[in-house]
């Protein structure tokens, strides 16, 4: 991020980069501070939520694939 963003509030980009980085453990302490001062809570949390739904349907679309193609 370049100075000239600084004070801006995250963009969704952003927002769905530090989502993503969050899940796997990987956000990068500049993000972090990114994050807890310029971004609202409730909007990563609605996206948390939305992607932890997301995560959960491919995950049974998956399951259910290969049970499909097991014959079960």
């Amino acid at each position: 991020m370049d100075d000239s963003s600084q004070g801006k509030p995250p963009t969704f980009w952003q927002m769905l980069h530090s989502i993503l980085a969050a899940a796997f453990g990987v956000q990068s302490g500049k993000n972090r501070a990114r994050d807890f001062t310029h971004g609202k809570a409730s909007h990563f949390i609605v996206m948390g939520v939305m992607f932890t739904l997301l995560f959960i349907l491919v995950l049974v679309g998956l399951v259910q694939l290969a049970m499909h193609l097991t014959g079960r």
